[in-house]
Order: C-alpha cells, then sequence, then structure tokens
C-alpha cells in the first residue's frame, strides 16, 4: 500500500513541478492597461459593444481595435476613464435612447387568434404575425426578455415603453424586434413618429386607429420639419428650428402617432 501511495505523491509533485515551470516559460504578460480599464468598465458583459464581453472590449481598446466610446451602458463616464486610462483626449458620446416606433398593440385588428409560444419571433414565423398591420408590435415583449437594466416594459396596450432614464442604448431590444420597430435615437431629439406604416391611409385607418395617415399636416404647420414620405410622416432634425412649433404638430395630429419623450 505504502509504495502505490508514495509512487502518486512522487509523480503528482513531478507533474506540478513542470506545469509550474511550463507557466512560466510559456506566460503572457498582460498589459497592465487592460485590466484597468476593465475594471473601469461596468462588468455586465452585455455584449452590446460586439464583443464576447467586457474583458475582450478592453483589449481591443487597448489593441485599437475598438473605440473608447464602445460602452454603451458605460455613457460618458466610461469613456472618459478609459480616455485618461489610455492618455488620450476624452470623446464626447452622444447619448442615445431606445424608441419604439409604433402605437398599436392591442388597438391593432388581429388577423388571426395565436396559440403558441409567447414570444414575438415565433409569432412573426406565422404569416408574418398575427396583426393586420405588418409593420407593427407584436406584444410578446421579446425585447423587455433581453434587457439587462430593467428599462423597457409593457404598457396596457402590450405596447413597450422605455423608461430613457434606465436605458443605456445597448441595442440588444433592437436586435430582438422581429419586426425592427425599435430604433436608436438621440436623446435630444424628443419628437418622433411612433408609427413606421407604410400603408396607404385608408387602409390604416381600418386596422389601427393610432396608426400615421400620410395626411401632411405635421408637415405643412411645420414648415417642412416633418416629411410625408410613402405614406408615412418622418422627422428632419437639420431643418428643425427655435420656433418649430413642436407641440401644435403634435395637438392636431389627428390620430395622435406623433409623441414626445418626457
Amino acid at each position: 500500500m505504502l509504495i502505490p501511495i508514495l509512487t502518486m505523491s512522487i509523480m503528482g509533485l513531478l507533474f506540478g513541478l513542470g506545469l509550474a515551470y511550463a507557466s512560466k516559460i510559456f506566460k503572457v504578460e498582460m498589459d497592465p492597461k487592460i485590466d484597468m480599464i476593465m475594471h473601469a468598465l461596468p462588468g455586465a458583459n452585455c455584449g452590446a459593444c460586439g464583443m464576447a464581453g467586457c474583458a475582450s472590449l478592453a483589449e481591443a481598446i487597448v489593441a485599437g481595435k475598438a473605440e473608447i466610446t464602445s460602452c454603451a451602458p458605460g455613457g460618458q463616464e466610461v469613456c472618459d476613464k478609459i480616455a485618461g486610462i489610455l492618455g488620450v483626449g476624452a470623446k464626447v458620446k452622444q447619448k442615445k435612447t431606445a424608441r419604439v416606433r409604433c402605437n398599436g398593440g392591442k388597438r391593432s385588428a388581429d388577423k388571426y387568434v395565436y396559440q403558441g409560444l409567447g414570444k414575438c419571433s415565433a409569432v412573426n414565423l406565422l404569416a408574418g404575425g398575427n396583426k393586420e398591420c405588418r409593420f407593427g408590435c407584436l406584444g410578446f415583449g421579446d425585447c423587455v426578455q433581453v434587457c439587462s437594466f430593467d428599462a423597457i416594459h409593457l404598457n396596457e396596450n402590450d405596447i413597450p415603453v422605455v423608461s430613457a432614464d434606465k436605458c443605456t442604448a445597448c441595442g440588444k431590444c433592437v436586435q430582438a424586434c422581429p419586426k425592427k420597430i425599435i430604433i436608436l435615437g438621440k436623446a435630444d431629439d424628443k419628437v418622433y413618429v411612433k408609427c413606421l406604416s407604410r400603408d396607404k391611409g385608408t387602409v390604416v385607418k381600418s386596422i389601427c386607429p393610432v396608426g400615421c395617415i400620410g395626411c401632411k399636416i405635421c408637415e405643412k404647420l411645420s414648415g417642412g420639419v416633418f416629411i410625408v414620405e410613402n405614406n408615412l410622416s418622418r422627422v428632419d432634425y437639420s431643418k428643425a428650428k427655435t420656433d418649430t412649433p413642436w407641440q401644435t404638430v403634435i395637438e392636431k395630429c389627428p390620430v395622435k402617432c406623433i409623441v414626445k419623450d418626457n
């Protein structure tokens, strides 16, 4: 009994020494800046930067393969910290937020009764979803499920609502939506059209009471800041002025699809 025990102990000692020696021979020196940037990052490993995680992003930033503004959840604070670590000039990070470009939900007509897996990605496989509006939200909340920051939830009409103070513009909700009705917009551009339907006004009226009907009232009142193309209104912020009558346009929209973030 003693000989096998001694043999195994000696072998274990030899293997341990061999591994210790190999670790020194093949040791890869890590740039201390990588570790510093890793500690500066939020550590959420959300993947919004396109990397596998915060460690991968830190390595990419030090290697010059990623911008110091790459971390959306970290915002300007993290960007400034990374700039300080690298000894480069800080960049102003434009704050963005997720916006939902649909307001129909339960108010939009259904084309069939769906009974199946409660996911937008699942119902979308069946003739593009159960809504008559081919551009509208399906209302099962895939976007809610992927949000790591509790920044989005469904309202009483099964339409996602974004909490701007919690949203980090990571983009995961944008990727999760099969209808692509969620966009990332500049936080300062608060007025937008909450619809993406390009159907004619008569069609929209028959299936959704809050969809854009392309009436062009907003276009006339705003002096061209709102533009109606393909039956859908949009805002051209490059034409906005200090006296643009935003509130008047919002109030005069007959279907109330023009909204303003709080």
